[in-house]
């Protein structure tokens, strides 16, 4: 109970109160009432540092994505900084928070990330990154087959389309070199695999297909997953060994290339025929 006494002592001083009040305005009391909640419910949530808490939380607002696990759009998930001795909170944007910014974004017509289910996946193109994919229509069949890959899509009211598909083992490698807890076997991408899976399939798709990104959708990304600092948005990836996220971004597209290129000299199988339309695919 101390810890939580530490978080509310933080959320309602008077500098904190005035700093919120000219942030939020009247939404102010509705966000203190709404992360005290949040707080009190979750007792790994009470040892993070209070201001941590309050900014991850405010960044969800500030994207307007509601914190509610069941939901999915956006989390604030503890993380131990060892090397500091303290438990922080992280900002984390769930994949249906980024298609929800997507959507609202007004330049998309579709945005989806799927499962792939062993026996699905029937070809690639290499050259446009197309796939060929027979989904089984059987619900309870295709609950008992083994997931096998992750594919995204998107298409823009323009008419401008854009596929990615991942494998699990590339996925898999991507979280290992990208997240020093789930090389040690624990947080988000262990507890969560499926869901790190989609939102990482969606973010590559979107860097990697010159998607139009809107403001809100740059936040998410820059954000997610970093522990925010203070009021002027200073923050620190504290799973990541990037120090930004513009590096992170560079990285994670640098690993997509690598793997396309690996793809390309691998050429056992004839490229695909492209007359299906890949909207078709959702």
């Amino acid at each position: 109970m101390a810890d939580l006494k530490v978080f509310n002592q933080t959320i309602t001083n008077v500098e904190t109160q005035e700093y919120l009040q000219s942030v939020l305005g009247e939404k102010k009391q509705a966000f203190v009432n709404n992360l005290t909640a949040l707080v009190s419910n979750d007792k790994a949530l009470q040892v993070c540092e209070p201001t941590t808490l309050m900014f991850a939380a405010l960044k969800a607002t500030a994207l307007d994505l509601p914190l509610d696990n069941n939901l999915g759009f956006a989390y604030v998930i503890p993380y131990k900084n060892t090397r500091a001795g303290i438990t922080e909170a992280q900002f984390q944007c769930g994949y249906k928070g980024i298609v929800q910014l997507a959507i609202r974004s007004g330049q998309f017509k579709t945005i989806n990330v799927t499962d792939v289910r062993e026996g699905e996946l029937k070809g690639r193109d290499r050259m446009t990154g197309e796939v060929q994919v027979e989904w089984i229509t059987d619900g309870n069949e295709r609950a008992k087959a083994k997931i096998v890959g992750y594919v995204g899509y998107f298409k823009l009211l323009s008419g401008y389309e854009k596929t990615t598909y991942w494998s699990v083992e590339e996925l898999e490698q991507h979280g290992v070199k990208y997240s020093q807890t789930y090389r040690k076997g624990y947080g988000v991408w262990k507890d969560n695999f499926d869901s790190m899976c989609r939102k990482t399939v969606l973010k590559l798709m979107l860097n990697k297909g010159d998607a139009p990104m809107s403001v809100e959708m740059q936040q998410a990304v820059k954000y997610d997953q970093s522990v925010i600092l203070d009021e002027s948005g200073n923050c620190r990836y504290i799973d990541n060994s990037k120090p930004t996220a513009e590096e992170k971004l560079e990285a994670i597209a640098a690993k997509e290339q690598q793997i396309e290129d690996a793809q390309v000299v691998d050429n056992e199988q004839p490229a695909m025929d492209n007359d299906q339309p890949t909207d078709k695919l959702f």
